[in-house]
C-alpha cells in the first residue's frame, strides 16, 4: 500500500501544474477511490487533494523566489485558473501572500532583515506571559543543522504560527524556547535543513528532518515540557509550508536568478 501511494505522489509532483481527479490517482495506485482515499489518508495525515495542493504551493514558492514570473503567471503554472484562489490557498498555507513572500526574500538578500528578526515579522501578534521550554533532538548527521519550529493551531503546519523559533544543532540536541505562546491547543511543528551556506539558495534547502506534534493545552501556570524529536523526512510527508526556511539563507551577490527575477518581475 505504501509503495502505491508514494507512486501517486510521484505523480502529483510530476503532474501538479495539470488536472489531477481522485480517480485518476486512485487508478494510478490500482486501488478504487474510496479505498485509496482511505489509505492515502491514513499514511499522510491528509486528503490527496490537499497533498496536491501542498506540492503545488511548493513550487509556487520556488518560483517566486527563483524566477521573474508574475504571481498570474505562477498561479497559472502551478495549476490555478484563478488567481484570486491561489492567493487566498497561498497565503492562508504560508502564512503570508505571495507578494509579501517574495518582498521578504528580496529583503532577506539586501540584508535589510537578519535571522533573529525572521521569527516576530511571521508570527501572530498575540502577546502572552507565557514561555515554553524544552530540548529538541535531531538524528545523527554529517553536518550541523537548523531547527524551525513552530506552534500552529492545525495538525499540519500551516497559516502563521502563533510562536516560532530557529535552533542550530551541532551535536544532536540543542535547548528549544518557544516565546509569548497564547494560552489554548497548540501542535508543535518542526522542520530541520542544513544550516544556510552564503550561496544557497531556498529551494535547495529541502529539509532533513522534521516533526508534527500532538495537540497540547497552553494555560497559565502550567508547566508543559516541550522536548521533541525530529525523524528523517519521507516521500509520504507533506511538502513543508512554513515560509521561516526558505527566508533564512544569504546570497553572495545580487546575480543570483532569483534576486534579478524579484526586481525584475510584476508583483502581480
Amino acid at each position: 500500500m505504501e509503495e502505491a501511494v508514494e507512486r501517486v505522489i510521484e505523480t502529483m509532483w510530476q503532474r501538479h501544474g495539470e488536472r489531477l481527479s481522485l480517480e485518476e490517482m486512485a487508478n494510478a495506485a490500482f486501488f478504487s477511490r474510496f479505498y485509496f482515499s482511505r489509505t492515502f489518508r491514513s499514511l499522510t495525515g491528509t486528503s490527496p487533494g490537499r497533498f496536491l495542493t501542498a506540492i503545488r504551493l511548493y513550487n509556487a514558492k520556488q518560483l517566486l523566489a527563483e524566477s521573474a514570473l508574475s504571481v498570474t503567471e505562477i498561479s497559472y503554472q502551478v495549476g490555478y485558473s484563478s488567481l484570486g484562489t491561489f492567493t487566498t490557498r497561498f497565503t492562508q498555507s504560508v502564512g503570508m501572500s505571495p507578494v509579501r513572500y517574495r518582498l521578504l526574500l528580496r529583503a532577506v538578500a539586501d540584508g535589510q532583515v537578519t535571522a533573529s528578526e525572521l521569527p516576530s515579522l511571521i508570527q501572530g501578534a498575540a502577546q502572552s506571559p507565557i514561555v515554553l521550554h524544552g530540548r529538541v533532538t535531531v538524528p545523527a548527521c554529517d553536518r550541523p543543522v537548523r531547527v524551525y519550529v513552530g506552534a500552529f493551531g492545525s495538525s499540519m503546519p500551516q497559516g502563521l504560527p502563533s510562536s516560532c523559533d530557529i535552533v542550530d544543532v551541532h551535536d544532536g540536541t540543542a535547548e528549544l524556547r518557544l516565546p509569548a505562546v497564547p494560552p489554548g491547543v497548540w501542535h508543535v511543528h518542526a522542520a530541520a535543513v542544513p544550516i544556510p551556506d552564503a550561496d544557497t539558495c531556498p529551494s535547495l534547502r529541502k529539509p532533513l528532518f522534521v516533526h508534527s506534534g500532538d495537540a497540547m493545552t497552553v494555560q497559565p501556570g502550567k508547566d508543559i515540557p516541550l522536548d521533541i524529536e525530529l525523524r528523517p523526512v519521507t516521500p509520504l510527508d507533506v511538502p513543508v509550508l512554513f515560509a521561516l526556511p526558505d527566508l533564512d539563507w544569504r546570497p553572495q551577490g545580487a546575480d543570483r536568478l532569483w534576486v534579478a527575477g524579484a526586481r525584475a518581475g510584476s508583483s502581480s
